[in-house]
């Protein structure tokens, strides 16, 4: 793992010695002292990197505050284009509403 991949505060091992990440190049031993860190360096993280959040985390959205969502988005757009524009925002909603079927 190179220093680049690691957020800082992130524990590290380096040529035996333990330190915590404090800049883009930099790091404090945990005897005390900065140090810079080579960006070719090859690091063994201490700390687990935190799991990313998925989409699939946070649940579903219910289908009646998608479609009040985009009603609110709708309506302003059909103030926002002019009349030769309609045409294609009406086919765009349907298609949008048919998606969701």
């Amino acid at each position: 793992m190179k220093l680049q991949q690691l957020p800082n505060g992130a524990r590290f091992e380096y040529q035996g010695r333990v330190f915590v990440k404090t800049g883009p190049l930099t790091a404090r031993s945990e005897n005390g002292g900065q140090q810079i860190i080579p960006r070719s360096a090859t690091l063994k993280a201490l700390d687990p990197p935190a799991p990313e959040q998925t989409s699939a985390g946070r649940g579903k959205l219910s289908e009646s505050l998608v479609l009040s969502a985009f009603d609110t988005f709708y309506r302003t757009s059909t103030r926002l284009v002019d009349a030769a524009s309609r045409p294609a925002l009406e086919e765009a909603r349907a298609r949008f509403l048919a998606a969701l079927q």
